[in-house]
């Protein structure tokens, strides 16, 4: 089970962190990503860690996201500053077994056909 939470309304400029508690998972065997969906927009792998502990990011979020890892507690959290109006999206939590060197790219594809996803946390930059 993958539950995401710290979404909410942000003006241009602030900062969110967002959470993804994972039960039942073993981190270190899976590569954890944050995957974006704005209305009528394909899903966007933003961010993502692999299962060799590796951080891959979007080009457009480059510089500010920062993604990490907690296996103590087994969360997996988004660090967003400098947020923008096109950062306004659902943002979900997903995890795809192994892939250790996959691209942000080809995450979504993967994720879709053999990965875990939580149900979403609302970011809204206004």
């Amino acid at each position: 089970q993958l539950v995401e939470s710290g979404g909410g309304l942000v003006q241009p400029g602030g900062s969110l962190r967002l959470s993804c508690a994972a039960s039942g998972f073993t981190f270190s065997s899976y590569a954890m990503s944050w995957v974006r969906q704005a209305p009528g927009k394909e899903r966007e792998c933003v961010a993502l860690v692999d299962s060799g502990d590796a951080t891959r990011y979007a080009a457009s979020v480059t510089g500010r996201f920062t993604v990490s890892k907690d296996i103590t507690k087994n969360v997996l959290y988004l660090e967003m500053n400098s947020l923008k109006p096109e950062d306004t999206a659902m943002y979900f939590c997903s995890l795809v077994y192994g892939a250790r060197g996959i691209t942000v790219a080809a995450f979504v594809a993967r994720a879709t056909a053999f990965g875990h996803w939580g149900q979403g946390t609302q970011v809204t930059v206004s």
